[in-house]
């Protein structure tokens, strides 16, 4: 606070129920001189347009599809049927020494 009042002014302040809205005051005019303002945003490059994709690209397209219920059912099956053949062929490689 600075020395521009008195006593007798803190306590008229005080008596008229103005003193606390005063001290609130002196304190966010304080904070207000303490803190930067904020800084401005960065222009844009030149020659871009917000949320446009650049010259010269797109976006990625669709994702590869894994294959359909049927192929995935073709190919567990070949691999069941390898799986079989090897087991046969160990167990008569076995068998004959």
């Amino acid at each position: 606070m600075s020395g521009d009042f008195d006593a007798e002014d803190v306590a008229a302040m005080r008596r008229q129920g103005d003193l606390h809205a005063f001290l609130r005051e002196q304190i966010a005019t304080g904070k207000a001189r303490r803190t930067p303002a904020p800084a401005p945003p960065p222009p844009l490059p030149t020659g871009r347009r917000p949320g446009v994709w650049p010259p010269g690209t797109r976006p990625p397209g669709p994702a590869p599809t894994t294959g359909t219920p049927a192929k995935w059912q073709q190919a567990v099956d070949d691999y069941r049927a390898t799986i079989r053949r090897r087991m046969a062929r160990d167990d008569t490689a076995e068998e004959t020494t």
